[in-house]
């Protein structure tokens, strides 16, 4: 009897127990990707400017870890109509193929510049009338080419000097500031879908600068064509350097009230070509690198914090063909995977940001893993 009642509640017990333990539940896995990452935390997408060069290791990265393709150089002037009339296209052509391929968007660049301009359009001496024909026959043959194909346009890039005073071009010289407006009312007929934007470098310290792309803004809107968005460069220094001017990157609180500049105005923003340069000769490299990456997690938030800011684009993927060592003698690695396509601290500092998981310390690409090296 007493062994009956004894197993009856050794069982009871058991069953009482099993019944207790608490399930356990399965976690959210955080994203491994930084487009991943940025779309989960509600944007758009984290995009890439790509050259095609049959490079296997450079293109699995980009297929991998970015959702927008900016051509680098295949859709300027000088390379779409290198001669007035005569239109070439197999650049571009490749790089939205493997945009297309590869399921990512297309942030299309640039239409009216004043640099990598064909000489027959800079030195053509153009009246106003002709000069006009020749911007309009060139947005709507290349904007018609990719029409519904590009999420975004590029229309005018860098039409501005530092004092925010229009920098003098053949653009300017012959059509007057107009030349803006009527730029963004022909890309608007060529493809109604695309969202149009100016494009500049320098806007992110809310200077001179940054207020003459908010005039430019606002004149699009006067003459009534639309302008969907300010694109950011961010081609920025985490230490003072020769090409800055001894100046150095904004800090978040700068960036977010730029930002808020623009969309206080009705316009999207975005970071359009973002890299992050430091000396390459001397000092540190575990300082640099740290700095470098303070610097990407900064303009990463800013675009968080504002509800319109739609994206940011980084200027390539590898340090190995990052445009800055060519043009800024001494200066480079801005990009967040080395020479060698191995992942640098701001890799992992930007996704640890997007992921809410700032304090991790446990990956190999963290800065505590990272093979330093003394440059000094």
């Amino acid at each position: 009897m007493h062994s009956k009642i004894l197993l009856s509640a050794l069982a009871l017990c058991a069953s009482t127990s099993a019944g207790a333990v608490p399930t356990r539940k399965h976690a959210r896995q955080a994203p491994t990707t930084l487009d991943a990452a940025f779309k989960a935390a509600g944007k758009e997408y984290v995009g890439t400017a790509l050259t095609i060069r049959n490079d296997t290791e450079e293109e699995e990265i980009i297929r991998t870890e970015f959702g927008s393709i900016t051509p680098e150089n295949a859709m300027k002037w000088e390379s779409t109509e290198p001669s007035q009339g005569t239109f070439t296209f197999d650049d571009a052509d490749a790089v939205v193929a493997f945009a297309s391929e590869n399921g990512q968007q297309i942030r299309c660049h640039t239409l009216v510049w004043y640099s990598q301009l064909p000489a027959w359009v800079s030195g053509g001496g153009f009246d106003n009338a002709t000069l006009l024909e020749v911007v309009k026959n060139h947005i709507d043959t290349v904007v018609g080419r990719y029409k519904g194909v590009c999420d975004q346009w590029d229309v005018v890039n860098e039409a501005l000097n530092e004092d925010g005073t229009y920098r003098d071009n053949v653009f300017l010289q012959t059509i007057g500031e107009a030349y803006i407006p009527i730029a963004f009312q022909y890309a608007q007929a060529a493809d109604p879908d695309a969202r149009l934007f100016y494009n500049d470098y320098n806007l992110e310290y809310g200077s001179d600068k940054a207020q003459g792309a908010a005039r430019i803004v606002q004149l699009v809107q006067s003459y009534g064509a639309r302008i969907d968005g300010v694109g950011l460069q961010g081609h920025l220094t985490s230490e003072p350097t020769t090409s800055s001017g001894g100046g150095v990157a904004p800090g978040l609180s700068t960036l977010e009230s730029t930002l808020a500049l623009y969309t206080d105005l009705g316009v999207d923003v975005a970071y359009t070509e973002l890299d992050v340069r430091f000396n390459t000769s001397s000092g540190d490299l575990a300082e640099k690198l740290a700095a470098q990456a303070d610097v990407y997690v900064n303009v990463v938030q800013s675009c968080l914090n504002n509800e319109r800011c739609v994206g940011v684009t980084i200027w390539g993927a590898s340090d190995k063909y990052s445009w800055i060592p060519g043009v800024f003698s001494g200066e480079g690695e801005a990009l967040l995977w080395d020479d060698n396509y191995q992942k640098k601290p701001a890799y992992q500092a930007v996704l640890d940001a997007l992921n809410g998981a700032g304090n991790s310390t446990t990956e190999e690409t963290s800065a505590a893993k990272y093979k330093f090296r003394n440059m000094s």
